[in-house]
This record gives C-alpha cells, structure tokens and sequence, in this order.
C-alpha cells in the first residue's frame, strides 16, 4: 500500500486542480463526504446526536466544515467551534464557512485566552438532548511543521481532556492535530484520536512511533486521478499482508535443498539462547536447512536444544566465535545461501577481527544484527566496503552508535535517519530500523513503513527472531528487499495473532512458533488454497 509524504501529497493535490481541473472544493466535499461515511460505519447512524467540530486556520478547518455540514444532512446536530473568526479563513475553507453560515448551524468562536471550562459547558448543554457521538479535530492537518503552544494547544488540551472524562471518541481529520506527517514526532501537544480518516493516501505518520494517537485508520478516496501518480510517484509503501507474495510457491515435488541452506554466526557463553532464537525463526518460516556454527564446547547446548538444524562446533572457538576459525567458517559457506551473523556473539577483540573479514569478504547475502552490528560501529570506515548484500537490522540505540546521532535525534525523524545512513555505506544495502513502525529502507531510494506488531514484542529474544526470518527468506533465495519487508511484517503478525490472547508476557520462542501461521493468516486473506 502507497503511502504519501507530506509534500507529495501537497504535490498531488496540487496537480489534480492545477492540472486535471478537478476544484479544491470538490476534494474537500469528497474528504468531508467520506469522514462522515465511516463515522456511521464504525460508530452508528449520527441522526439525533450531537457531534461538537473543533475548526482550525487552513484547510483541515474546511473538511471540519464539510463534515459539519454532512452530519446536518444524516440528522445529526453539528456544533461548531471556530478556534479563530470564520471571516479569517481564506480559499475553499471560507466557501464552506459562508454556507454552514447560511445553513445557520450552530457554533461559537473560541476567544484567545478562554476559561476551558467554558466549552464542556456549552457541550454538556447540548448533550442533554442529543448524546454525543463523537468529536470532530479539524485543528491542523498534514501542513504542520511548528510546534503548537497558546491558543491552539489549549484547544487541544481540552479535546484530550473531554474524551478522557466522558469517554466520547474524538475522529481526526486527515491525522491528529499535532503530529508531523512524515515522522510521527509530535509538535508540542497532539491530539489524541480514536478513528483517523487520512485523505487519498495514509501518511508515514500513521504508522511510526506504533501509530501513536492515531486509533483505527481509514483512507478516504477524495478523487486523485491515477494519471497524477504517474507524475508524483510514491516512494514509500506500508507494509500489509500482501508481502506475502513475496514468499516463493512450493512444488509438490521439492525438497529441503530446494529451499535454501542458512549458515547462522550466533552465541557465546551465556547468550546460547539468541543463536537457538534465530536458528528457530529460521526453519518455523521455511528455510529447508539450518547450520549453526558455534564455540565448540557450547556445541552440546545447540545438540540438546535445537534438534531440527544442524551444528558446526568450531575447532579454534572455544565459548566465543574467534578469528581463527575464518579459514572454517569460509569452507562453512561454501553451498549456504545466506548467513546472519550477529545475536548474542559478543565483542570480544577475536569476534572482532572475524565479524570485520566477513563482512568484507563474503559474497553471500547476509543479515547483520546486534553485536556485529556494535562491533562495526567501532569501524564505520568498514560500513562502506560489504562483501556483498547485506541487511542491518539495528535498534535505536545500535542505530545511535552505527550513526553518531543520539537516540532522541533519530526517534525524532527515523525515515532521514535510516535514509542517511543507507547512503553513506551506499551499495547493496538494507536497513531495517526497529520499534514501533519499524522503518525499512534500501539504497536504490525505495521506503517501506512496517504496521504489524504490537508492545509484547517489547522483551528479550524478538530481535534474534527477526535476524533468523529474516536470514530464512534470504537463503530462499528472496531479494533483499523484499526478505526484509517481509521478514519484518510476518514477525509482526506473529505477535499480532499472540496478542489476541495476551496483549503482551509472550516470549520470542512463542512468536517463532507462530511465524507459519502468519504466513497461513496473509495466504487466507489473499484467497489463496490451503
């Protein structure tokens, strides 16, 4: 699925009146058309009901107007609430205020400074007769980039505070006012919503930062003509259950060497369990073989625990994976389709040295997670210099030390901060920046923003899943693009499928286990035969 950044969206919109001669009025009576459609499809019919539309200065004010005026035609009873005088808005947004003013609805102008408890006041008068459905936040849009103080971030505190004290469920227009489109950061204060109605295309916002604010979401096809998307195409994608089709079909007649050999770099004394983690991912998403080569007198923990891969004790490592085992390790590679390296390894100076060669020197395709991930953001000369494809999987803090920049900087913006780093290390390329929304980026410019997954992935073990799913889909011979989109989204669903029991106290080895009916749950979705 599509997703528009902030200015191509501007672009777009841009286009479609400019150059398709369809009136901004029109888009706007489609958005607010729209809004009002899937309020009555999630929270019922509106007739009777009091439905309280907080207006702000631009165009997002407008679509509150359309809105108010919608809710008018299904029997509802608008109640408007201009944060600045009508007569100021200016364009199509000042149209739609001289018709809601012919139409004589109902609405105040909220002064600057006004006592907050003025508006619950008027509210509360008016929900004696007619229950409230829902708020209305047409405050800010997709435009806002400055932080929101006075005036406005009154208003908005005093939305979040109605919705708190009465439970009566605030719908966004386009996204919450407050919240940068691209990142997610929020500007000051942001509005907290329940439903989220975005306009043509859902925004990056939508997603990063586990969609915070943003409750269910819903994109209104406001009429942007396909013909302009052939001008302004979209870079960046949300990821849904349609990777699936990535994963490759399975002849009746194949076998496990049909599906790939996934050498795994992983553990060391007391870390045993993210090797086993990652060796587990590996083979529960369809890897047809699994090597795990380890410190040799760890060898027995991997017999015992992991009965499905096969393990290469090293001679030379004995609790730590060493340098003098590269000569092995290199022979190891020979008829592997892909290796991850990184999971609980350490960064003993022996690690070190092995983790700079591989990276360097092997051809295959490789994922690099956690500690190999630390040790090169002691060298980043190295970054640059990749044997061959390789997919970085860092969290914040390992994004912190591969980059420089410090965790507050890169939450702020993770989209330019995955972006940058991807272009400065340069060929063949992925990185996949985890949390909430995790981030997916490569260095031929495509973007991808992950929308699985949930706050019980917030515990040890998960990213050592992730590097092993990951690894799978490399070694069955997927791109290293679509491994990465797909690995992300399916450990996400993983946890989605878990939450419905728990919402979080689940453990990595469960979302492992989980991952074939992940991918069952994307084939049934698509209709696909079981």
């Amino acid at each position: 699925m599509k997703i528009a950044m902030a200015a191509e969206m501007q672009q777009l919109d841009r286009l479609t009146i400019e150059q398709y001669g369809l009136p901004g009025i029109v888009l706007m009576e489609n958005a607010g058309h729209g809004t009002v459609s899937f309020i009555e499809d999630t929270l019922g019919s509106l007739k009777g009901k009091t439905v309280p539309v907080f207006v702000g200065p631009g165009n997002n004010g407008g679509d509150g107007l359309v809105i108010a005026r919608r809710v008018h035609q299904a029997g509802g009873y608008p109640f408007i609430l201009f944060s600045l005088p009508p007569e100021r808005l200016k364009g199509d947004a000042a149209i739609n205020a001289s018709i809601v003013n012919k139409l004589d609805l109902p609405s105040i102008v909220l002064p600057d400074p006004f006592d907050t408890k003025e508006i619950p006041a008027s509210i509360l008068q008016r929900h004696g007769k007619h229950p409230v459905a829902c708020f209305i936040d047409a405050l800010f849009g997709t435009g806002l980039t400055r932080e929101i103080t006075g005036h406005m971030a009154m208003i908005i505190a005093c939305i979040n505070d109605l919705r708190q004290k009465h439970d009566w469920p605030v719908v966004a227009v386009d996204l919450p006012s407050g919240i940068d489109a691209d990142t997610g950061r929020i500007l000051g204060c942001a509005v907290v919503a329940d439903l989220t109605a975005t306009y043509g295309f859902a925004k990056p916002a939508h997603y990063q930062h586990g969609g915070a604010g943003i409750g269910r979401l819903h994109i209104v096809d406001i009429g942007i003509p396909a013909a302009a998307l052939k001008q302004v195409p979209l870079k960046s994608i949300a990821l849904t259950n349609t990777v699936e089709k990535n994963l490759s079909k399975r002849s009746i007649d194949s076998h496990k060497g049909s599906h790939g050999h996934l050498l795994v770099l992983a553990g060391s004394e007391g870390k045993t369990g993210a090797a086993l983690l990652c060796c587990r991912a590996a083979l529960t998403s369809g890897c047809g073989l699994v090597t795990s080569a380890v410190p040799h007198e760890l060898n027995s923990i991997f017999e015992h625990n992991l009965l499905e891969a096969m393990t290469l004790p090293l001679p030379s490592s004995t609790t730590i994976l060493s340098i003098n085992d590269f000569d092995s390790i290199l022979a190891a590679a020979i008829g592997k389709t892909a290796i991850v390296i990184g999971p609980g390894i350490g960064t003993d100076d022996k690690t070190e040295q092995l983790v700079l060669r591989l990276y360097q020197e092997i051809s295959l395709p490789m994922v690099i997670d956690a500690d190999a991930l630390n040790i090169l953001a002691l060298h980043r000369e190295v970054l640059a210099c990749p044997g061959g494809p390789r997919i970085l999987t860092p969290h914040p803090g390992e994004m912190s030390r591969l980059t420089g920049l410090n965790t507050r900087e890169i939450q702020q913006d993770r989209i330019t901060a995955a972006v940058e780093l991807c272009s400065k290390i340069g060929q063949d390329i992925v990185i996949a920046l985890k949390g909430a929304g995790t981030i997916i980026v490569d260095n031929r410019g495509n973007q991808a923003v992950n929308t699985s997954g949930n706050q019980g992935l917030a515990t040890g073990g998960m990213g050592d899943v992730l590097s092993g799913l990951i690894g799978s889909l490399l070694a069955q011979r997927i791109s290293p693009w679509k491994a990465a989109c797909t690995g992300v989204y399916l450990h996400g669903l993983a946890a989605d499928i878990l939450s419905r029991e728990r919402k979080y106290g689940y453990l990595a080895s469960e979302v492992a286990a989980m991952l074939p009916a992940a991918i069952r749950e994307c084939r049934k979705h698509r209709g696909e035969k079981l």
